[in-house]
């Protein structure tokens, strides 16, 4: 199976999920070292749009990468078709999860990215980002676990999961779907 996460800039929740698929973090808070030590994190430029980056391999031998896409609304059309045009040329029985992580995203992780990313602000942005993933490392764990779930459960060679917005509720540590 190939796992690919993506997201407007590919570099914050993208990564978080990736290191939580490939268990280099563990449930639970995360420090701020944790956090800045995540393959990736904050380390992509708008020129790296669109390149899909390896991340590794899972315990079950899954590979997990991530791309990052703007706003194009056309690179996951684009990479499920070429998905399926390469399963079907090499006769592959290959699954390939096309996972959406911009959901899990808060509005400072947002605010965070674009300092440090956009503006290259980082003595605003570094911290608005670690307070961000800190934020919703929750709902990025969560996402992780139900993007495997659907994978194993899936009859589909190329399955895409837009993960519908998840409800934030102010104040209370419970994360729902919409």
């Amino acid at each position: 199976m190939i796992y690919i996460y993506n997201d407007f800039g590919g570099t914050h929740t993208t990564s978080l999920a990736a290191a939580y698929h490939l268990r280099l973090l563990k449930p639970g808070k995360l420090t701020k070292e944790e956090i800045l030590s995540v393959p990736y994190f904050n380390q992509l430029r708008k020129k790296d749009t669109g390149h899909i980056f390896y991340h590794g391999t899972d315990e079950e031998g899954n590979s997990v990468y991530t791309i990052g896409r703007r706003n194009s609304k056309y690179v996951v059309p684009a990479l499920t078709d070429l998905s399926g045009i390469l399963l079907n040329r090499y006769g592959q029985k290959e699954k390939i999860i096309i996972s959406n992580t911009s959901p899990t995203v808060p509005p400072t992780m947002t605010a965070g990215g674009f300092f440090s990313r956009e503006l290259g602000i980082d003595w605003i942005g570094v911290p608005l980002l670690v307070k961000g993933a800190k934020q919703c490392h929750g709902l990025i764990q969560h996402l992780v676990e139900e993007t495997k779930s659907v994978a194993t459960t899936s009859s589909e060679q190329v399955v895409v999961l837009e993960n519908k917005k998840y409800q934030y509720k102010m104040g209370k540590k419970d994360i729902f779907w919409k």
